[in-house]
């Protein structure tokens, strides 16, 4: 596969919630930078991204490939839903957040994803005001708790 490819089949791997795929197109140091306050490590995105399907089974990505430079593919997405289960948030120490039944839809966001080989390597969104997790839990009503 190219990085192009690769990039599209992490994307269709975690939009359809079939994580075990996703994580094997991981590399075994891939870091996740962006809306988090470091950045955290191939299992930890994963376990996010499913708590995250969980809380919102509707979870709609809409990620986009933009386009790419050698190993680097430039993508965006904009993530809506619908929050219908409880979102444990307790390994960011904000405990379990129950369903609220709102819905979100976050303004659209930009990364780069680094391809190495077949698999990627890292994925470091831009800082995009109106997107990322508190972002989210704003526009559900959720008081955020100070760290």
């Amino acid at each position: 596969m190219n990085p192009k490819e690769t990039t599209q089949a992490l994307f269709n791997a975690i939009q359809a919630a079939d994580f075990e795929k996703a994580k094997s197109l991981l590399t075994d140091d891939f870091m996740f930078s962006g809306p988090v306050p470091e950045p955290v490590n191939g299992p930890a995105w994963i376990g996010m991204s499913a708590n995250l399907k969980a809380a919102f089974p509707d979870l709609d990505y809409q990620f986009k490939v933009e386009g790419a430079n050698g190993n680097v593919v430039n993508i965006t997405a904009q993530l809506k839903g619908t929050h219908e289960g409880n979102l444990d948030l307790t390994s960011m120490g904000m405990g379990v957040i129950p369903a609220t039944n709102k819905s979100f839809v976050a303004t659209r966001e930009k990364g780069k994803i680094t391809v190495q080989g077949d698999k990627v390597k890292a994925l470091a969104n831009e800082p995009t005001e109106g997107a990322g997790l508190m972002a989210i839990l704003g526009q559900l009503g959720v008081k955020v708790p100070t760290m």
